[in-house]
């Protein structure tokens, strides 16, 4: 190599394959184990200049050693750690905001959300509770690590601090909420065997609710499968649960449940696109004429309950890193994903998996409906296809027929391309992580058209 050539190697030269747009994910130990996990503890240090950083963990069986090998990276170079245990990634975005005026300047929480049981990964935010990302460190934190560049370890190594941080936590979440006001809802509770169990445990005393617990208990073997309820075979369960016990309302969530999804009284799952309607309506009794963002794959519903409720609607890119930046530029109350990932201002501008669910109990409580009541308008006005993946060798080329095809719809390239007629409308867009086009589609009251257009489109995507 020539001395011109010298220098730092490109940051699309790297490879690291754990590392992701937004976060870490991999196959354990062959993509990330504890010696990978105390580098990345190094490079996280180093790229932010971090004092203090909150930690956590979610229940897979290979969690407490990457925790602990992290853990062993950040005091290396002088961070302070405050270990706060098994918990949720809200947990970790509580702490990170919370506890800002303490010193926080970082979290990390270990978890691989819904992936499968031998996979692991890490999500990272700094000061605030902002999201880290490829684009804004995660990349240079890879380079740092595969270029064998990590600055050496301090003189002087931080502290270890183990924190109980679940009181303070759980007083957010009641701040959300008036329980004197709440009726003695049944609701069944799935946790999958993940993280949520030991939440709504601690909520409990504080909530005139009766819970009907599914799989309750923290296992990383998960016994019952990896929790996904965004698959339509994990519903089954919680909606015979509903159906058995003669429940309210169902709520389930993902491992670290930093999601939840609802099913109604009669066991019937209910899509994220109507929950985020609902939610909006409830945060605008709150502050009248805030905005609310969505995202561009299915927009006519909570574009008209949003206007009706006295709010502002604001369409953003999907995705959490897209929003979390501008619900801040726009001081945006609420933001909702159709796919389950609810974001509050008042929480940091992150998701909750508890909030949203408290939130609905409030409104069932207030209303003295029934979740089917409050959702039945919605789904026979917007009625909707589900989001359809499809994978495809040129994705590019696909979509570029379909805007061609479609070429007299009112376009919009938010995310993906959305094209608008007078009684439907469809978004599609690439997948970040695979070889996808997913595929989402409503009609203005018409399950005929509905239908129609959803195979219409499907015969040019396959």
């Amino acid at each position: 190599m020539t001395r011109k050539n010298r220098g730092r190697t490109p940051l699309d030269k790297i490879s690291l394959p754990c590392f992701k747009a937004y976060d870490i994910r991999g196959k354990v130990p062959d993509e990330l184990n504890p010696e990978l996990a105390k580098k990345i503890g190094r490079s996280f240090a180093a790229v932010y200049k971090l004092n203090k950083v909150v930690v956590g963990r979610d229940i897979r069986l290979s969690s407490e050693d990457l925790a602990r090998a992290l853990i062993s990276g950040l005091l290396e170079m002088g961070a302070d750690v405050l270990d706060l245990g098994l918990c949720g990634t809200e947990e970790i975005y509580h702490a990170a905001f919370s506890m800002e005026r303490d010193g926080v300047d970082g979290g990390v929480i270990i978890t691989a959300s819904h992936n499968p049981a031998d996979y692991n990964g890490m999500k990272f935010v700094i000061k605030g509770a902002r999201p880290v990302t490829g684009e804004s460190g995660l990349q240079e934190m890879s380079r740092l690590i595969a270029t064998d560049s990590l600055p050496a370890p301090v003189a002087k190594p931080g502290q270890l601090l183990f924190l109980d941080n679940k009181g303070n936590y759980i007083h957010h979440l009641l701040g959300y909420i008036e329980p004197e006001k709440l009726q003695a809802l049944k609701i069944v509770v799935n946790s999958g065997n993940g993280c949520a169990g030991a939440i709504v445990d601690l909520l409990e005393p504080h909530l005139p609710f009766r819970f009907v617990r599914v799989h309750h208990e923290p296992d990383g073997t998960f016994p019952h499968g990896v929790p996904n309820p965004l698959l339509p075979e994990k519903r089954a369960e919680t909606a015979r649960m509903v159906r058995e016990h003669g429940a309210d309302l169902g709520i389930a969530w993902d491992g670290d449940f930093d999601r939840c999804f609802f099913w109604d009284e009669k066991g019937n799952f209910i899509e994220g696109y109507y929950i985020v309607g609902l939610l909006a309506g409830e945060m605008l009794k709150m502050e009248p004429g805030a905005k609310i963002l969505y995202d561009p794959r299915l927009t006519w519903s909570t574009e008209e309950q949003v206007r009706q409720a006295g709010g502002i609607p604001v369409m953003t890119r999907t995705g959490h890193a897209f929003i979390k930046e501008r619900m801040r530029q726009e001081n945006a109350i609420y933001g909702g994903e159709m796919s389950a990932h609810h974001y509050f201002r008042n929480f940091g501008y992150c998701d909750s998996g508890m909030i949203p669910w408290l939130l609905v109990a409030s409104l069932l409580s207030g209303e003295g409906k029934r979740l089917s009541d409050l959702v039945a308008d919605r789904m026979a006005a917007f009625p909707v296809s589900g989001e359809i993946n499809s994978r495809v060798a040129d994705p590019e080329a696909i979509i570029a027929r379909i805007a061609e095809q479609y070429r007299d719809g009112e376009k919009d390239h938010t995310d993906g391309l959305s094209l608008a007629f007078a009684d439907f409308r469809f978004n599609i867009r690439k997948s970040n992580t695979e070889p996808l086009l997913r595929l989402n589609v409503e009609s203005r009251g018409d399950e005929k058209l509905l239908h129609e257009k959803t195979e219409e489109l499907l015969k040019l995507i396959r």
